[in-house]
């Protein structure tokens, strides 16, 4: 069945269509998520938002981790473990090199970076583009929130002696 007047898809309307998707999800990305707490003044009955406490930055960012104890050698095995992570969960958005794809290239990400920070990055994104200093720069950077692959502790603990290895090899 054919219908009259309807007009093959072209390249340009999918283009259009890319880039509003594009345009929808960096505003979701920086919009608010809406959880912080309301209170309610007694004498006037309104709402409004409680002030957030201002976060320190340690350079550990926000999330789980706050300390990790890192040796001078790369633990192989640990490694050999992050690497297949990395392989299945990282590598369309990341490259081992200093080269932008979706993400920041990992090159010299372990010089640059606190261990506990990139652990955090890894378990906890979305607060870390929220509250983290740094990872708000890399947001506004690169225009695109990193997705939560749901890494618990110890993979990302694997990810991390990955990254060492690879920085510690270049």
């Amino acid at each position: 069945m054919k219908i009259k007047n309807q007009k093959p898809t072209t390249m340009k309307s999918l283009k259009s269509a890319a880039l509003l998707f594009l345009a929808a999800m960096v505003f979701y990305s920086c919009s608010s998520d809406n959880t912080s707490t309301t209170e309610t003044t007694e004498e006037t009955g309104l709402a409004h938002q409680a002030p957030e406490a201002p976060v320190e930055d340690d350079g550990k960012g926000i999330g789980p981790i706050t300390s990790v104890e890192v040796g001078d050698n790369i633990d192989e095995a640990l490694a050999a473990e992050g690497k297949a992570i990395f392989e299945g969960k990282c590598s369309a958005c990341h490259q081992l090199s200093d080269q932008k794809v979706v993400g920041p290239g990992m090159a010299g990400v372990t010089e640059k970076r606190k261990p506990e920070w990139i652990m955090n990055m890894i378990i906890n994104p979305e607060e870390m583009t929220k509250k983290d200093p740094e990872a708000k720069k890399l947001l506004a950077e690169h225009l695109t929130q990193m997705t939560n692959q749901n890494i618990n502790e110890k993979d990302a603990r694997a990810l991390l002696e990955f990254l060492r290895q690879n920085d510690k090899n270049s």
